[in-house]
This record gives C-alpha cells, sequence and structure tokens, in this order.
C-alpha cells in the first residue's frame, strides 16, 4: 500500500514539477524565500497590536512557541525519523526533476517545514481572528508557499500534506495552551478586583 501511494505522489509530482518557465521559475523561487514574507509578518503583527493592545505580546509569545514546535518537530519528528529523500535527492527520478538556481536543500523532505509553518501560521491566526476572508487568503498564501516547494523540485505532494497536517495540528494544541492561559489571566485579574 505504502509503495502504491508513493508511486502516486511521485507522478503528481513529475507532472506538478514539470510544468515549468524561465517567468516562474523566477516567481516561485521568490514566493519560496524567507525575507520576502517580512512585511506580510510586520503587517499582522500591527494588525495583532490594534485588536488585541496588550493581549498582541502574549500572542506573539504563542505564536513564537507555535512555529519553533511546528518547524523542529518537521525535523525531528519526522525528517530524522523517516528520512525520505527529496526529490531533486532521490537518485530514481532526480534526472526529471527541475531545480532553479541548483537550490535543492538538506537530504530529506518528508514532511515540508514551509507547508508546517505556515499552515500553522494561516490555521491558528484563523482561529483567532475569526474573519472569513481573512483565513481565505492566509490558506491562500500557505497553499501558494508549500506549492512553489513541489514547484522548485524538493518536495513531493506527500511532504506538503504531511506539513500542512502536522503545522494545523500544532496550531491547535498551541491555541488551547493559549485560551488556557489566556483564561488563567482572567480569574486571576478577576481574583484581584474583588
Amino acid at each position: 500500500m505504502f509503495d502504491y501511494l508513493s508511486q502516486i505522489d511521485t507522478e503528481i509530482f513529475l507532472f506538478l514539477n514539470g510544468r515549468n518557465s524561465a517567468f516562474w521559475d523566477g516567481v516561485m523561487f521568490w514566493i519560496s524565500g524567507k525575507i520576502q514574507w517580512f512585511p506580510l509578518y510586520i503587517g499582522l503583527l500591527a494588525w495583532l497590536i490594534y485588536v488585541f493592545r496588550w493581549k498582541a505580546f502574549i500572542i506573539g509569545f504563542f505564536i513564537i512557541i507555535l512555529i519553533t514546535l511546528a518547524d523542529q518537530g518537521a525535523v525531528l519528528l519526522f525528517k530524522d525519523n523517516i528520512q525520505r529523500l527529496r526529490p531533486c535527492h532521490d537518485p530514481d527520478i532526480q534526472h526529471l526533476v527541475h531545480t532553479v538556481n541548483n537550490y535543492c536543500g538538506g537530504k530529506y523532505g518528508f514532511v515540508s517545514n514551509h507547508a508546517a509553518n505556515t499552515f500553522a501560521l494561516a490555521m491558528f491566526t484563523s482561529i483567532l481572528f475569526k474573519i472569513r476572508w481573512y483565513t481565505y487568503c492566509i490558506f491562500a498564501w500557505a497553499l501558494l508557499v508549500s506549492y512553489s516547494r513541489i514547484y522548485l523540485g524538493v518536495h513531493y505532494p506527500g511532504d506538503i500534506i504531511g506539513g500542512a497536517i502536522w503545522g494545523i495540528a500544532a496550531a491547535i494544541a498551541v491555541f488551547y495552551l493559549y485560551r488556557h492561559f489566556e483564561s488563567y489571566l482572567t480569574r486571576k485579574k478577576a481574583k484581584k478586583q474583588r
């Protein structure tokens, strides 16, 4: 069963990765980067401060915990243990893989850190804000960043799906912790006012 799923994953990867052009090479390489998304993160932080005032710093602390958990968990729980080669490192198909700027990343790819991190942030903030248009936009961003990893030849679709599931699960767990901490602060404040 695993071999069959792996074969389908490889076929889907080769189909998606094979749809490339010089224009999209540049666009997808840019989308896959980290520094260029800082304006998004700064805007998100500004919005958090505007909406939640002083609580934004607590929320920011939990987001840092979340991203650390999603990112390091992707490596320590999955990549280091499963050791699935990235497509661009897989000797069976690497001659068929389209890469950009000779970029291939580390040896192992399951699960995708990009997918784990972006879906974790998308899920946590979607639950927090509860705004439909924001949810659509932030998940579209997570999908786009994740797709860029397939385009660049560094992840199979299964790596992306696994990373997304891991990121969403981490977000739900950390949001649950945040809500408990928030309740604790509310109870503590109420006791002081008595």
